[in-house]
Order: structure tokens, then C-alpha cells, then sequence
């Protein structure tokens, strides 16, 4: 039970408390930063539901072997990005990054050559799982794969280091959104996502990336001193936190607009519950960063990603909840017409 409640404790918090044993698989969820797993299980979730919904045949087991393949893609993504940020400079014992949780390599967990061969057999594993699909679904796979690797890498990696340049937001809407559901939804259905399939991903899509403007705001000030232009470096903080606003709203309009064409099932407006907890995520936003942390607040000092966060886990639930129960019970009443 001690075991289950670090892995819990780490999956809620990225952290582990000092007064708790570290075993080998809560240092592993904390190198590969595990916390943030959820946004590609749920964006694989709605690739997959969304075929079980629309083609004619699913392959269950490819299914859940894609959903493999996106977690180990993620959990090397952010491995990536840890190796490329420490080489660089920019992450430090003073920066946000080693501050809010544990950096695999500043804080010990393992060395920057293990780090690299951990990169390097983990994304092995998944060019294996590549390879299979390619040769059992077929060739647009490796578009797909391939594409989201690319942003993946050169998201902090030169000589691209799209991050630098404002292009990492765009890039985690692209990846989270098309490619992972449309992906996901390829390898499922054996064929390629129709129009409503790439629709369908678009709202998620939005709330993962206001997950990530809301960290990118909080570190504005340290990214803004080592030339990291992310958009709120851009933008400003005000704005940024405007934008997430709006990001947030638009979620919603989203969702109505597709279950009002006819493209979602009904049940999909069960986010409509995830309402009153995103009145209080838009009240943090509308308010400066407080001076000091609550008590107990664990990833200090992050603040707007974690009510991004907290919002995305409901409503992005939700929307997977829909679509389970509109398989079960189909509802499809495009109100537009």
C-alpha cells in the first residue's frame, strides 16, 4: 500500500516527499515525468472511441498497443527535453524546472549518460511499434509517427528549438490534437480519419495547450531572461493569461458546435459539468500570481498550469466519458440542421 500511495502521491504531484522511500518505479514516474501521461491517454482514448464509433471494423489490440506507443513517446519527449534544456543552460538548480519537481539528472536520479541511453531505448521500443503498424496497417502511420517525433525533438533540440520562437504552443496543439487522435484513430480503423474525426479533435487539443501556456506563463520572467520566446514571453503575461481564457471558453463552443452538426454523439455535452470547476480555474486567471504558495501547494512555483491542469483532467474526461456512453447508447441530433 506505501508503494501505491508513492505512485499516487507522484501522479497527482510530480513530487515525492522527502519523508518517503524512493523505489525504482517512482523514480522512474518522476524521470519520465509521468504526472502529464493523462492528456496522451486521453487524447488516445478519443482516436480510438472515435473509430469504435465511426468505422466499420476495430482492432482492439492495436488499439491498445497505440496507446503504448503514444505514452512511451511522450514519457521520451520529456526526457528529450530535459537532456536538451540541461545541455543548453537553461535548466538549473535556480530554474523553475528543477524547482517545481525533480530534474532526473540535477537531482540525482540518474546520470546524463543514463538519461540519454533511457532516451534512446525508449524511443527503441517505440520505432519497434512503428514498425509493426507500418507493416500491418500500412505506410500513412509513418506520417503520423514521424511528424509528431519531429516536433517532439526539435521542440527544445537545435537547430529548430521551436519552443524559442513562439512555435511549441502551436506544436503541442498539432501533436496532441491531429496526429495523436488521428493517429490513434488509423491504426485502430485501418483507415484514414474522415473530415469529423480531425474536427473532433480540435477541442482537446485547445485545453492541452492551455495546459502548456499556463506553465510557459509561469516561467515567463526566467525564459524571458535566457532568450526562450515562448508566446507569453510574446505576448506578455496579461495577455497569455487572456488567451487561456479564451482557450478554455472556446473548448466549450467547440464541443456544442460539434454535437450541433451532427459530427459528435450528445452525450459529449456531459463537459458542460466540467462548467463550475472552470469558473474557479477562470477566477486564478483573472488574478495575479500570489506572492507566496497555499499550503501544501506542491509544484510552487508553477500556479497557472496548475489550474490549466486541473481543468483539462475533468473536462477532457468528460469528453471521453461521452463518447464511451454514446457507444453504448447512440444519440446523434445535429440541432443546425
Amino acid at each position: 500500500m506505501s508503494l501505491l500511495k508513492n505512485w499516487k502521491t507522484i501522479l497527482d504531484t510530480a513530487n515525492l516527499p522527502l519523508d518517503r522511500h524512493m523505489d525504482l518505479i517512482s523514480r522512474w514516474l518522476i524521470i519520465t515525468r509521468a504526472a502529464v501521461f493523462s492528456m496522451t491517454l486521453t487524447s488516445g482514448l478519443i482516436g480510438g472511441l472515435l473509430a469504435a464509433a465511426l468505422a466499420d471494423r476495430v482492432n482492439w489490440w492495436y488499439f491498445g498497443l497505440a496507446l503504448v506507443g503514444l505514452v512511451l513517446a511522450h514519457a521520451a519527449n520529456n526526457m528529450v527535453n530535459d537532456y536538451f534544456d540541461m545541455e543548453q543552460g537553461v535548466d538549473t538548480d535556480e530554474y523553475a524546472r528543477a524547482q517545481y519537481a525533480p530534474h532526473p539528472v540535477l537531482a540525482g536520479l540518474i546520470s546524463k549518460r543514463g538519461l540519454l541511453l533511457a532516451v534512446l531505448l525508449v524511443n527503441l521500443l517505440d520505432a519497434l511499434i512503428l514498425l509493426f503498424f507500418f507493416t500491418q496497417v500500412g505506410w500513412p502511420v509513418l506520417v503520423f509517427a514521424l511528424l509528431g517525433l519531429f516536433i517532439s525533438v526539435f521542440y527544445v533540440a537545435p537547430p529548430l528549438k521551436l519552443k524559442h520562437h513562439g512555435l511549441g504552443e502551436p506544436g503541442v496543439f498539432v501533436v496532441w490534437g491531429p496526429l495523436m487522435i488521428g493517429g490513434t484513430y488509423y491504426v485502430t480503423a485501418g483507415t484514414l480519419p474522415p473530415l469529423g474525426v480531425w474536427l473532433a479533435s480540435v477541442p482537446y487539443a485547445l485545453i492541452v495547450t492551455t495546459v502548456l501556456i499556463g506553465k510557459h506563463i509561469d516561467k515567463r520572467e526566467a525564459d524571458h531572461e535566457k532568450g526562450i520566446h515562448t508566446l507569453p514571453v510574446i505576448f506578455g503575461e496579461n495577455a497569455s493569461r487572456w488567451l487561456n481564457i479564451a482557450l478554455m471558453l472556446i473548448y466549450y463552443l467547440v464541443v456544442f458546435l460539434l454535437v450541433g452538426t451532427g459530427t459528435l454523439g450528445v452525450w459529449v455535452l456531459l463537459v458542460v459539468l466540467a462548467i463550475p470547476r472552470l469558473v474557479r480555474v477562470l477566477k486564478i486567471y483573472r488574478q495575479p500570481t500570489p506572492s507566496e504558495p497555499p499550503p501544501d501547494f506542491p509544484i510552487w512555483p508553477l500556479w497557472y498550469v496548475a489550474a490549466a491542469f486541473y481543468h483539462n483532467k475533468l473536462a477532457g474526461g468528460l469528453f471521453v466519458l461521452g463518447l464511451i456512453i454514446n457507444l453504448i447508447f447512440p444519440l446523434n441530433i445535429g440541432f443546425f440542421g
